[in-house]
């Protein structure tokens, strides 16, 4: 049992290590995004499913209340976090519209998106980014191998931070990585300096 999770270790460090120079730039891209938005008064709004829920809602608290800098709040909504808002629009329209539905809502023109997905391709974040489109938001969207609708519709306004790998749980560990090193550099660019 041990050496199992020894591999599992070795795994994680491998799929990180596999991709870490690719994403590189696209993080930087995606931070200096993000700041824009921010600088220009514009909210971001997060969503994921599963797994990658989590990491949404992450991401919302570190913009909301502070990553390791202590600072303002940003304002970042979690489309993920209002379960009875989310089974209401499940419940009476349909599971593939409970992020589209509030990013009309919530969205205005310049906002931002951010989608978390692990390469499942889902029909909620796929009416997701139409949505932001249609209300002239851009987005950014955290990939997996399997998200191929959602590649698709990522437009050249758009930033895609794709995790080349099979297993979902290897995706959503890079992704968590990526997401801390997208919080370091949202942090330095207003701030300045290392947390």
């Amino acid at each position: 049992m041990k050496s199992s999770v020894i591999e599992q270790f070795h795994q994680s460090i491998e799929a990180k290590m596999a991709c870490g120079e690719a994403l590189a730039p696209l993080i930087v891209n995606a931070s200096s995004r993000v700041v824009q938005q921010l600088l220009q008064e514009h909210k971001i709004l997060c969503c994921g499913n599963g797994l990658s829920a989590s990491l949404s809602n992450m991401f919302t608290q570190s913009l909301m209340l502070q990553y390791k800098l202590e600072r303002p709040g940003f304002p970042a909504i979690s489309l993920n976090s209002n379960s009875a808002t989310i089974t209401a629009i499940g419940h009476h329209h349909s599971v593939s519209e409970v992020f589209s539905k509030q990013v009309r809502t919530l969205g205005l023109p310049g906002d931002l998106l951010v989608i978390f997905s692990n390469g499942t391709n889902p029909s909620n974040l796929v009416q997701a980014i139409h949505t932001a489109h249609d209300r002239s938001m851009s987005v950014i969207g955290f990939t997996g191998a399997g998200d191929t609708d959602l590649s698709a519709l990522l437009s050249g306004d758009d930033i895609e931070i794709q995790v080349d790998h099979d297993d979902r749980h290897r995706v959503c560990e890079v992704h968590m990585l990526s997401l801390f090193c997208l919080c370091e550099l949202i942090d330095q660019q207003l701030f300045g300096g290392t947390p």
